[in-house]
């Protein structure tokens, strides 16, 4: 079993994270074929109609696409529709924020990108 992290995001779409971290991740290529929604059910240990909320929403964003009968499976350029719709998410919900309260603070941009190869260096250093 899988434990979702425990987050404020609701389940469903903690599901749909997963799967589309498999994409990006390269656990699930294109054309390859998803978890059935009872196999994610067991893995997670949640409710089937949670499991196909999540499911059905990478559906409805052209990431999986489904076979009447066999299941469903990763669309071509899934990676890259993920991808761009996440750093579209990051800029909206990280830097614009970060931009605003450095603004308020008086933090340069030189201030920042020092802060970001800070970090960034401290994850190599493996700090």
């Amino acid at each position: 079993m899988y434990k979702l992290p425990n987050n404020n995001k609701p389940i469903f779409v903690q599901v749909r994270e997963f799967i589309e971290d498999q994409i990006i991740n390269d656990q699930l290529k294109p054309g390859e074929q998803v978890p059935s929604t009872n196999q994610l059910v067991r893995f997670f240990k949640i409710n089937h109609l949670t499991v196909a909320k999540g499911v059905q929403t990478l559906v409805e964003e052209g990431i999986l696409f489904k076979k009447r009968g066999i299941g469903m499976f990763v669309v071509e350029g899934a990676k890259q529709k993920i991808v761009k719709k996440r750093k579209k998410a990051f800029f909206e919900d990280f830097i614009v924020h970060l931009v605003d309260e450095a603004d308020k603070l008086g933090i340069t941009e030189e201030e920042i990108i020092d802060y970001i190869r800070l970090v960034k260096g401290r994850e190599k250093d493996g700090l």
